[in-house]
């Protein structure tokens, strides 16, 4: 009598979703879910929204306040990243001091400390980044590139206001996205990574926050103006910090992203010199 596998046998459905597991595992995509993982991606994006949101941010107000040509404030930056809607604008202008009346509140001891918080921000994302490459932590008297590079954010966020709106603008912010993040992994890793290395992941940045924005665009627009109202400045605070943590996980996403991207093109590369050696070789003739 003639025995037939069952369904749960060698060739059954089980073996087969076995097969597809094992092979999403040893490609691009399940080490890109595992490096994810052992990052821990969505727990420090979280802790990317809280401090920026504690350190960053009150420096920001206090630098947008100062910008000698657009004194908009720092509640118009923050409604440009987001993409909001006139409504929801309003409603994001409430949570924040008038520009003249967040300079006058400030003295040179509290820009000093909000300074320093500042620097303690660029530590949080070299530490990321450091993560992402599993490199080791940097030395203490690297603190100067924390300070460059919060320079350097400052004079790329109060450039960015200055353009005029339209198609332009866009191309212009995402180049200049890419090329910010690109020089941020480098400074700030102090150059153990090479430039070639270092590209994949700040194209992936770039073309993420351009995303998120599209996003922004078409779910916070709306919900900052519905929790406004169901909520108060509390439910418009909620919003721009959940957006917060979507730009964390693009960030520190992108480099991930970036470095699986650049050990696949290695892998390529070394793979067709193989085949061209192996080819080589049958090509010789036999003595």
């Amino acid at each position: 009598m003639s025995e037939h596998p069952s369904a749960s046998g060698p060739r059954g459905p089980r073996s087969w979703w076995r097969r597809l597991h094992d092979a999403v595992q040893r490609s691009a995509i399940g080490r890109g879910w595992r490096r994810g993982s052992e990052f821990e991606l969505l727990h420090r994006s979280m802790g990317f929204a809280a401090l920026g949101f504690l350190t960053l941010v009150p420096l920001l107000i206090v630098v947008a306040a100062a910008d000698p040509v657009n004194r908009l404030g720092f509640a118009q930056w923050l409604a440009e990243g987001l993409g909001l809607a006139p409504t929801s604008r309003d409603e994001v202008q409430r949570l924040f001091a008038q520009p003249k009346q967040a300079l006058e509140s400030t003295t040179a001891f509290g820009l000093a400390t909000l300074a320093i918080f500042g620097l303690r921000f660029g530590t949080v994302l070299q530490v990321g980044y450091e993560k992402v490459w599993e490199l080791p932590a940097g030395r203490w008297h690297t603190v100067w590139r924390h300070l460059v590079w919060l320079v350097v954010l400052i004079g790329y966020l109060l450039l960015s206001s200055h353009l005029a709106p339209g198609l332009s603008r866009v191309l212009v912010a995402v180049v200049g996205t890419v090329l910010f993040f690109w020089w941020s992994q480098r400074l700030l890793l102090g150059g153990r990574i090479s430039w070639g290395a270092l590209l994949p992941g700040a194209l992936a940045t770039g073309v993420g926050l351009l995303g998120l924005r599209i996003f922004s665009q078409l779910v916070f627009s709306p919900l900052i103006a519905s929790s406004a109202v169901s909520y108060g400045p509390v439910g418009t605070v909620l919003v721009v910090q959940s957006w917060l943590v979507g730009v964390g996980f693009v960030v520190f996403g992108g480099a991930l992203l970036g470095r699986v991207l650049h050990e696949e093109f290695l892998r390529l590369v070394a793979w067709r010199r193989k085949k061209r050696r192996d080819q080589a070789k049958a090509a010789r003739p036999r003595g």
